[in-house]
């Protein structure tokens, strides 16, 4: 780590950028871990054709590099003061590009896009699937790899990168051309920024974001040369995968006017994780932000699903590699914006407010699938829905149902967890914009028959990619130090009538929950063709 500068001064900060789905902020945490300056620019979202979500990528540099100089700017500070650079980024979305120029082939194809829907649905159905999942079933039979398990379950989905690249080769001459040529780069937003920062010195990314691509074989840790050549990726094109606490080089200084060292990259889901300091085997972090995704640290194996979570690597730092099982709900913050959108509510902090100024629902049920059913229930032709709706049903009925819906898909994602995992879990943590609605957070509560701790700020992704950052610079210096520096939570407990908690209040919930999974079922395989 000779890039570095030893030796700290007071004043020295660790700096952070987190590019989301919707946003870049950029942080300047102090040694408590206290944010002095912060900068935020917003992510166009393009949509050239219906089902195409992209984002160009020179924007994204420049809000990069806005949002760096503004943080530094607004804390008051000098680049010189910034004793490294952390980079979480949304997962799954990218690009291929010119090595030897730098220059994108196309768009960033974004996490959401489905251009290749129709290619990962034909795919799943196809011959060859059901010929791998026969042969891996009878090898894990023989063998009892856990592995061979997980590839007798193998489903294709399109938040993952594979069948979008296999689309991408099949429209773009340029970027066949390239791959023939040698000199094509395919990249997430950390390799892409990690090229644009060092000058095209470093082609590179980390074990969180590989491994949240589909395209990663967490169990060798390495890219997948068996799916790779399924599809037909050439395995030339992918980064080098580092560690996620790793010297990546400095920013060239012509950037910044100073080098930064870049000492960590991560996936922003991973990152949260790491941010609220969930270190230990049956540790659950449940981000609820547009999506909501719940993950538990799984320790030194990758878990192997049979219901939809997915196994990721949670970070790798020196020879340590903690493992994740994750599952995901894809409309949390969509459905309530959906419900401003009809005007049911003016400002998203009534909506607590307004579920507690009635009993019940009225027996109203919502369904909060506009991008189908994920895990338990894996179902993308579902559609969303109200069902039970009567005269006597107001709005404030309608936002009950809706806030309720949130904390019965989260019951549903934390029972699957357990079922699937056996493991015992130790604590809960929550962020996240949603987990500031109080409703959501105690009904949830109240359905897991467990406490839940809200920290303060909700933005762990940055703090997270702050924390790997510093460790590797000696900034802090241990993972008990940083538990320390966590803000004081706000604590959800359980409303237990009896002293054992049943992971329901009185049993009040039961018919509820009931009549939800009734609706569910009513609104799945909705937009098949009959």
């Amino acid at each position: 780590m000779g890039s570095h500068r030893n030796g700290f001064k007071k004043e020295s900060y660790i700096l952070s950028v987190d590019v989301g789905t919707t946003s870049i902020r950029c942080h300047v945490y102090d040694k408590e871990a206290k944010i002095r300056g912060s900068c935020s620019t917003k992510v166009v979202l393009l949509y050239p054709e219906v089902g195409h979500v992209e984002m160009d990528p020179d924007d994204l540099w420049k809000g990069f590099i806005s949002v760096v100089k503004g943080a530094v700017q607004d804390a008051g500070i000098q680049m010189h003061q910034v004793e490294a650079l952390g980079i979480s980024t949304q997962r799954s979305t990218f690009t291929t590009w010119d090595r030897r120029t730098g220059v994108p082939f196309h768009n960033f194809i974004s996490w959401q896009d489905q251009r290749a829907a129709d290619l990962v649905k034909s795919w799943n159905r196809s011959c060859t699937m059901k010929a791998i999942h026969g042969a891996m079933k009878v090898l894990y039979f023989v063998t009892r790899q856990k592995r061979l398990l997980a590839a007798s379950l193998i489903v294709f989905s399109t938040q993952h990168v594979t069948f979008r690249l296999v689309w991408v080769l099949t429209h773009y001459k340029q970027v066949c051309q390239a791959i023939d040529e040698g000199y094509c780069c395919f990249g997430t937003i950390d390799s892409w920024l990690l090229f644009k920062l060092t000058k095209g010195h470093l082609h590179a990314t980390d074990y969180s974001n590989a491994s949240s691509t589909g395209i990663f074989d967490s169990y060798q840790m390495c890219w997948s040369g068996f799916l790779s050549s399924l599809v037909s990726l050439p395995l030339s094109i992918f980064p080098k995968v580092e560690n996620t606490g790793h010297d990546f080089g400095s920013t060239d200084p012509s950037i910044f006017g100073v080098p930064i060292p870049i000492m960590s990259v991560m996936a922003d889901q991973q990152a949260a994780m790491f941010g609220e300091c969930c270190f230990d085997v049956g540790d659950v972090k449940i981000t609820m932000g547009t999506g909501t995704f719940m993950d538990i640290n799984t320790g030194s194996k990758p878990h192997t699903s049979v219901a939809g979570l997915y196994p990721l690597v949670g970070w790798k730092i020196g020879s340590e590699v903690v493992y994740l099982a994750e599952g995901n709900a894809a409309d949390t913050g969509t459905a309530i914006k959906w419900a401003q959108k009809l005007e049911l509510f003016s400002d998203v902090r009534e909506t607590s407010t307004m579920a507690y100024s009635v009993s019940d629902s009225d027996g109203v049920c919502f369904v909060p699938s506009f991008s189908g059913l994920q895990a338990p229930l894996n179902d993308p032709k579902a559609c969303a829905s109200f069902m039970g709706l009567k005269p006597s049903t107001t709005k404030r009925h309608l936002v009950r149902a809706i806030l309720e819906s949130v904390a019965f898909r989260n019951k549903q994602l934390y029972e699957t967890m357990l079922r699937e995992t056996c493991i015992p879990i130790t604590k809960i943590r929550v962020d996240g914009g949603v987990s500031s609605n109080d409703f959501v957070m105690q009904l949830t509560s109240d359905l897991f028959g467990k406490k839940i701790a809200r920290p303060q700020h909700h933005e762990m992704s940055c703090l997270g990619a702050a924390f790997v950052a510093g460790l590797e610079v000696g900034f802090w210096r241990t993972r008990e130090e940083l538990k320390k520096l966590q803000s004081a939570d706000d604590e959800f407990l359980p409303r237990c009538a009896d002293k054992e908690c049943t992971g329901s209040p009185n049993g009040e919930y039961v018919p509820i929950l009931q009549s939800w999974e009734r609706a569910l079922r009513r609104s799945m395989n909705w937009y098949n063709k009959p």
